[in-house]
């Protein structure tokens, strides 16, 4: 980004009562505050209210994936983007539920930094999550590999997931979408 001034800036309070229940329902539970993105996105109240459904079921109880898979994957995606907004968010709120150590957070980020943090599993997703981003599609080797790991119904899942949050990276940094004071911050 070259600047550090929202594009679409964030709503502020007070919230309209169908607003308010929007930005509520949009919200996770243990969540400091509601979220700047969230209140880019409840500009546009049908999409935001769209939006949460699939980001819901990819976050909830009915997704397929564990929380590891599912956050090494956004991890990958938001780093290889260079969102750092929605990279922060979920390293400071999933990075330790998901058993993340801080060189296998800055690996996911860098491979370059200490493949050798990452179990074998989670270089898969980060290959994964570089060959979407690279070609925006899966080399029939690492297809092979994913399908040997993962049922055909999580393959699906990991591939929505990363499309998923490449989406959400474009909107953090074309909106340029404040960062949240406690989220991670990328290495300097």
């Amino acid at each position: 980004m070259t600047d550090s001034t929202p594009r679409i800036p964030p709503l502020e309070p007070p919230f309209a009562g169908d607003l308010q229940a929007l930005l509520t329902k949009m919200t996770p539970p243990a969540a400091p505050n509601i979220l700047a993105l969230f209140r880019v996105l409840a500009r546009h109240p049908a999409l935001a209210e769209r939006m949460t459904a699939v980001g819901g079921l990819l976050l909830g109880r009915q997704a397929q994936l564990s929380l590891r898979d599912r956050e090494v994957v956004i991890d990958r995606v938001c780093a290889r983007c260079g969102a750092e907004y929605e990279w922060g968010v979920h390293v400071a709120a999933f990075a330790a539920a998901a058993g993340f150590s801080a060189g296998q957070t800055r690996a996911i980020a860098d491979p370059a930094v200490d493949d050798a943090a990452l179990t074998e599993r989670d270089r898969l997703l980060v290959q994964l999550a570089d060959e979407l981003h690279d070609t925006s599609t899966v080399s029939d080797g690492l297809w092979r590999q994913l399908g040997a790991t993962w049922s055909e119904a999580q393959c699906i899942e990991l591939l929505v997931l990363a499309g998923w949050y490449h989406a959400i990276s474009y909107v953090c940094n074309a909106a340029q979408v404040p960062l949240e004071p406690w989220a991670a911050r990328f290495a300097a």
